[in-house]
């Protein structure tokens, strides 16, 4: 009965929204597409270069049929295909899977147009799905849901419900995703402790549609794991900060985590200072990494790899953190060197953890191009990861971060059709990332063509002389 009611009572404060907040019916970018997707009409792209997101040599004139929102077949660009057929002369170009941004953060705090302007810049850049890293899932559910069903233009949401110790929860953020409730109780975002009912308070998230939970701050790691277990136990896979103060990196990964982020927290492991809470973060330790590779984090990753855990190691974020501080904007002092982020993912990489593409961050309202293409672009230029690695950490490694390996992040058959058509080749140079032709999401078309940038309003900014703030 106990377990009923708390049921009752997740389901009755389900962040949908449904009722508040109604969504805007926009126009689809691609109608047709969008038409024949649902109608399950048949399309062949014939004749691209084929980059499959496995990390394989690309595959010259291939034919990809779509059935509807899925791929029916890859096969050769001379191959027979079904009678009536949308043929796409797709000569010249590359196509390789949807890209998938493995940390974003769309409603913190809630701005629906902020958020719609976003989405449409990632889907026409090649984006077709994205991890939300925690927020107010009232707003993320109806978006999640306007997005799936093509009311507008972005990728796919696939989203965290938060845990983190009780004394995390004045934090400001917390009170903004929770407003009108009281932070930590709330079930996107609970304060756990000894006395908490896990069975309960995971299934409280799993009550808000969430993918994963996760794991954030001021929790030691006996609770680190108790949680973990009791989520795996319930089919839900965990992601964790690095470090989650105090419970150290080698707990958390130690606990059997799936998805572990931002590599700078794993310094931690190794720093003289280990601080107690989130509110006490102070800078890394250098001096454990003077002489090269620590053996200390050597040994982490190689748990890491044995326990395929995935490393969401946001390189972009330090990078922003230097550009802010040269620049002289307020804020906290750095807490790692984007050198040091940098030589930790060429570390894990090198002992084979898996690299996964999180940004946790967007560019300014101005860029064309999501922040995505800025991590890639690093883990490429500074990491020294092939390129077909490197698309490989977005598109299949990606997947498997949100669990949907079996659905998404490969070209074959049976997989959404989630595809990024390109005119340069991205494996030469990363960059040509940037070349979109048009994307293919649930066999809808958003063609690189009929984007509409986005404005300074939409992100709420002065366009003169002000840009939003990346971080």
């Amino acid at each position: 009965m106990r377990l009923r009611l708390a049921l009752a009572a997740a389901a009755a404060a389900l962040p949908l929204a449904l009722a508040s907040v109604p969504a805007p019916v926009q126009a689809q970018p691609a109608a047709s597409a969008a038409d024949a997707a649902a109608k399950g009409e048949v399309t062949v792209y014939r004749g691209a270069t084929l980059i499959d997101g496995t990390g394989a040599p690309a595959r010259a004139d291939v034919a990809i049929v779509v059935e509807g929102a899925r791929i029916a077949a890859v096969q050769a660009a001379g191959a027979a295909v079904p009678a009536g057929a949308k043929i796409v002369d797709a000569r010249g170009l590359y196509v390789l899977p949807g890209l998938i941004d493995t940390h974003v953060h769309l409603a913190t705090p809630p701005n629906r147009k902020r958020a719609e302007a976003v989405m449409r810049r990632q889907v026409y850049a090649g984006i077709t799905a994205v991890r939300d890293m925690a927020d107010d899932l009232r707003a993320i559910g109806e978006l999640t849901r306007a997005s799936l069903v093509g009311e507008l233009a972005g990728p796919d949401i696939y989203y965290a419900a938060l845990m983190a110790g009780p004394s995390f929860f004045t934090d400001p953020r917390t009170i903004a995703v929770a407003q009108g409730a009281v932070p930590g109780k709330v079930p996107w975002m609970q304060a756990i402790s000894d006395e908490t009912d896990l069975p309960i308070a995971v299934a409280m998230a799993r009550g808000t549609s969430a993918t994963g939970i996760k794991i954030y701050a001021n929790l030691p790691g006996s609770l680190v794991g108790r949680i973990t277990r009791e989520a795996h136990r319930q089919g839900v896979p965990v992601w964790s900060h690095g470090m989650v103060f105090p419970a150290l990196p080698a707990e958390i990964v130690d606990a059997g985590v799936d998805v572990v982020s931002h590599v700078c927290y794993l310094a931690y492991q190794v720093s003289d200072v280990r601080p107690g809470s989130y509110q006490d973060r102070v800078p890394v330790d250098l001096k454990p990494f003077a002489a090269g590779d620590n053996p200390v984090m050597a040994d982490l990753f190689g748990r890491m790899k044995r326990k395929n855990i995935i490393l969401d190691a946001t390189n972009r974020i330090y990078v922003e953190e230097e550009k802010r501080v040269k620049a002289g904007r307020p804020g906290d002092p750095p807490r790692c060197p984007s050198d040091l982020s940098v030589r930790l993912t060429r570390q894990a990489f090198a002992q084979g953890v898996m690299i996964a593409s999180g940004t946790d961050g967007m560019t300014p309202w101005d860029d064309p191009y999501p922040a995505l293409h800025e991590e890639l672009d690093i883990l490429a230029k500074r990491v020294g990861m092939p390129n077909l690695e490197v698309i490989r950490a977005a598109t299949e490694t990606a997947a498997r971060t949100i669990g949907k390996e079996a659905e998404m992040g490969t070209v074959a058959p049976g997989k959404l059709a989630n595809l990024l058509f390109l005119a340069r080749d991205p494996s030469a140079d990363i960059a040509n990332l940037r070349s979109v032709r048009f994307t293919v999401k649930r066999g809808r078309v958003y063609d690189r063509g009929d984007y509409r940038p986005v404005t300074a309003e939409e992100f709420g900014v002065e366009a003169e002389g002000k840009k939003a703030d990346a971080k």
